[in-house]
């Protein structure tokens, strides 16, 4: 099965239990390193999540895959958290995260720098606004390679 399709199906399979148990489905990957293939899916709640959650997610996604059997390949599950340092993909999540700060990597460099670090005040029209070095910039989100999270002390 495609990877795409995997992941696709993962989805399928678990949004119906990921909202009635008030989780957040916030990835689903399926990827090949080295020899190995790794289902992974990567959960959130307002309250933090926790091991319990992760094996809750886990059998309930195992049963289902196991009783389908649609991926032909050997492959490990693994189920999280996206961390405290986590990327940020969709505008829900740029908005989410707003006062944030976030490390963003871009394709070209802006003002001579390839990585801004600053204060993500969200999205709108398809432009990431943050606040580096005081200065309150627009980037377009397709010159936008990677925004991650950053945790602070």
């Amino acid at each position: 099965m495609a990877k795409k399709k995997v992941s696709e199906l993962t989805r399928e399979v678990l949004l119906p239990f990921i909202e009635k148990n008030d989780y957040e489905l916030v990835g689903v990957e399926f990827v090949k390193e080295g020899k190995e293939r790794y289902l992974r899916v990567y959960i959130d709640k307002p309250s933090g999540i926790g091991m319990n959650d992760c094996q809750k997610v886990s059998e309930y996604l195992s049963e289902r895959l196991d009783k389908m059997d649609p991926i032909e390949e050997n492959y490990f599950l693994e189920v999280s958290s996206p961390g405290v340092e986590r990327v940020l993909k969709t505008d829900f999540e740029f908005n989410k995260y707003s006062g944030e700060t976030v490390e963003i990597k871009l394709f070209h460099p802006i003002g001579g720098k390839k990585i801004l670090k600053g204060q993500l005040l969200g999205i709108e029209d398809n432009q990431l606004d943050v606040i580096v070095d005081e200065t309150k910039i627009s980037i377009p989100r397709d010159k936008i390679a990677k925004v991650k999270k950053i945790f602070e002390f």
